[in-house]
């Protein structure tokens, strides 16, 4: 016997084109006995046996409309726990075998034994563990490190007024790559590009470039060698096009031919400021973005036949890369070496 409410909720259920079909097979089992059909009938009316038909007619009668739903499958029995976890992190705090300098995978499978080598990788990808991946950092030695780094971002985030802040440096021994091909034709008759792992070297050019921090504008020259009288050629140049009268404080690393032992220059141009970056800290010159940019957009994927075209590339670049420069937004993420020497017992703690 049905309740007017079972009812409407089975009758809803076979009318309902949403309706899962399987629920629409249950719900006209048990309508069809309510109204007094025998299992029998029932069973030759859906086309299915007997024990089907009985089945849901005493789950229905057992637990009414929660016994249509589906049981609850368990499912194979787990095979690894928490424990197999703890004991894959352990591993890895022990020495790799012999003759191995790290860990993989395969190497913490077969040394647990029990454990398969994809729930090795589950496991590691469930805490962010890369065995192959390597960190690195550099740490400024500098005894005057917070002075000169509170000097040069200080520069960038409030310049002094009517003054211009420069970045100047050197970027040696560009290579003339000379690819031995730009494309690949397949015997089906379509091309590939990309390069042949064989190039010829065509010589290299020595870049010394200045960015101007408040515009991103670029100034570059180039020359075949690295010394004192290149580095002051574009510093004349430098002053020669902003003119005597204006100040520069000009940012640069600790290069040797950036700091002689008499400031002789320096004392015919009162109105130009060396400002030198800390040692180990080359990251605080902005020039070096923009040397990473040249290296991508200009270099990386580009076939040179002499020296002389790549510096022409490089010219062309600067020009185009000019006219719609903007300053950065410089900013530097702080890391602390000491967290990246965290242990895997640690993360177990």
């Amino acid at each position: 016997m049905l309740t007017s409410e079972e009812q409407k909720t089975l009758e809803s259920w076979v009318r309902s084109a949403s309706t899962q079909q399987r629920f629409v097979f249950r719900a006209r089992i048990v309508l069809a006995a309510a109204a007094g059909r025998s299992t029998s009938d029932i069973a030759a009316e859906l086309g299915v046996y007997p024990s089907t038909v009985s089945k849901w007619r005493t789950r229905f009668a057992a637990n009414r409309i929660e016994g249509l739903q589906d049981a609850l499958r368990p499912g194979r029995p787990a095979r690894y726990d928490a424990s197999t976890e703890w004991r894959i992190l352990a591993k890895l705090d022990e020495q790799p075998p012999a003759g191995y300098a790290t860990w993989s995978g395969t190497l913490v499978a077969e040394a647990l034994g029990d454990v398969s080598v994809h729930q090795v990788w589950r496991v590691l990808r469930r805490h962010g563990i890369h065995l192959q991946r390597r960190r690195s950092w550099c740490i400024s030695t500098d005894p005057q490190f917070s002075r000169k780094a509170a000097d040069i971002v200080g520069l960038y985030v409030d310049p002094p007024e009517n003054a211009v802040v420069i970045c100047v440096d050197e970027k040696l021994g560009i290579q003339t790559p000379e690819r031995a091909q730009g494309w690949l034709k397949l015997p089906n008759g379509r091309a590939v590009t990309g390069f042949s792992h064989e190039y010829k070297r065509n010589g290299t050019t020595t870049l010394l470039a200045a960015l101007e921090v408040a515009t991103g504008r670029v100034e570059a020259g180039h020359y075949r060698r690295r010394r004192r009288r290149e580095f002051l050629d574009v510093m004349n140049e430098l002053v020669t096009g902003y003119g005597p009268e204006t100040e520069l404080h000009v940012i640069l690393d600790n290069l040797s031919t950036h700091k002689p032992q008499h400031d002789c220059w320096l004392a015919r141009h009162p109105n130009v400021h060396f400002h030198f970056t800390p040692t180990h800290a080359s990251w605080l010159n902005q020039i070096e973005i923009w040397f990473s940019i040249l290296s991508q957009q200009a270099l990386r994927a580009e076939s040179f036949r002499s020296a002389q075209q790549l510096r022409l590339a490089i010219n062309h670049f600067i020009a185009a890369y000019n006219q719609k420069a903007s300053p950065f937004e410089w900013t530097k993420r702080q890391v602390y070496p000491t967290k990246l020497k965290q242990s895997y017992s640690d993360l177990r703690n």
